[in-house]
């Protein structure tokens, strides 16, 4: 198969000059996320080219490589393709959690709480104890270690796993804080999973390997299409016994898929030649925050990779002068991904501009209520 994957290096790939860079894509002036991209012609062949056996039977080549590839990428014994970094998380939150009452904690922000459509509710009755962080940023062993539930008191639902999400908002919890709630985790015995949609972005934003990363998890949901700009999917990892368990109620959830070769393929592909890109990627997020800090234009959080969340302008005018301009915003979340171009990030902060100066000239122009979101 063209584009086939040959090496699982365990650090961050170098940045390369090929791939998405050539060519202006549809979504190279849409900055709602990184979910966006589409099929560059390379990729679109290597899907034409994929296997197609049948995936619930385990028959499919390029399936089997991708799910191989990325366990040994993670240093896990196995691997699981599913259709939605979704339905990852909720397959392992599910297989993790075996007999309700249960409870779950995490970030108050994640993506597991707020933008899976209720399903920890639904699939596995728990309940979710949040933490919103003291530091803005990410969540700590210390408070982590005040939400869990232990011992036999029947009046509570004990704490059966911990998630993390890394990156959250564009922020990278720190290898060492994600190492002292991987220990706290284990003296309790309570499984820990990461919602490694963006852990991508992680490793490029700061070398520590994927490989690094996923040794303090028992399990990990790595997204292939929210950021590598593959088209579908994301794979699981984790102990062979779970990862079969966790391929049961991928059937039982209607995820069986059938010949999955062409996206198994694209997914391979998106690792080898995008994952590279990434540090561009956060290059344009930085180049355009120190751009608006210079118009005085303040953050929710302060960049670190592929996200800036504008906190001090006025989101209405701000997404009509992106509209007048050629660039998509659906709210203050501005979302860099691999086939946003330079010419869009200049565009990006003419756009800032306007909107700054307009601003003081129209200070009564509001949202409607509901009107703009941040999004995912």
């Amino acid at each position: 198969m063209n584009g086939s994957i040959t090496s699982t290096s365990m650090t961050p790939p170098k940045a390369s000059t090929s791939g998405y860079s050539e060519r202006k894509y549809r979504p190279w002036n849409d900055f709602r996320s990184d979910t966006l991209t589409v099929p560059s012609d390379e990729m679109r062949q290597v899907m034409y080219e994929a296997t197609d056996g049948d995936c619930v039977y385990e028959e499919d080549d390029d399936t089997k490589k991708l799910e191989e590839f990325v366990a040994k990428m993670s240093g896990k014994e196995a691997g699981l393709f599913v259709t939605s970094g979704t339905q990852g998380n909720q397959l392992c939150i599910r297989t993790h959690l075996h007999q309700p009452p249960h409870s779950i904690v995490c970030d108050d922000r994640a993506h597991i709480y707020n933008w899976e459509a209720g399903a920890i509710g639904l699939f596995t009755q728990s309940i979710v104890r949040p933490i919103a962080p003291k530091n803005g940023k990410y969540i700590t062993a210390e408070e982590v270690e005040s939400k869990l539930i232990v011992g036999d008191d029947i009046h509570f639902a004990p704490t059966g796993l911990i998630c993390l999400e890394n990156t959250i908002k564009g922020v990278v919890i720190p290898i060492e804080e994600v190492a002292r709630i991987s220990a706290l985790a284990k003296s309790y015995n309570i499984p820990l999973h990461c919602d490694g949609a963006r852990l991508w972005d992680a490793s490029a934003a700061t070398g520590v390997s994927i490989e690094e990363y996923s040794s303090h998890f028992d399990t990990i949901s790595l997204c292939l299409s929210k950021g590598l700009g593959a088209p579908v999917g994301s794979v699981i990892v984790g102990p062979k016994a779970f990862i079969n368990k966790a391929n049961w109620f991928r059937k039982a959830y209607g995820g069986g898929m059938r010949q999955s070769g062409m996206l198994a393929a694209a997914g391979l592909y998106s690792i080898e030649r995008n994952f590279p890109l990434l540090t561009r990627v956060h290059q344009y997020c930085q180049d355009f925050a120190k751009y608006a800090e210079s118009l005085g234009v303040e953050f929710e959080v302060a960049p670190e990779t592929n996200i800036a969340i504008l906190s001090n302008v006025n989101v209405a005018i701000l997404v009509d002068e992106a509209k007048k301009a050629g660039i998509v915003l659906m709210g203050p979340r501005v979302v860099f991904h691999i086939q946003i171009t330079a010419e869009a990030v200049e565009i990006l902060k003419q756009v800032l501009i306007r909107t700054v100066e307009r601003q003081k000239l129209e200070p009564n122009v509001v949202a409607k209520p509901g009107e703009f979101k941040v999004g995912y």
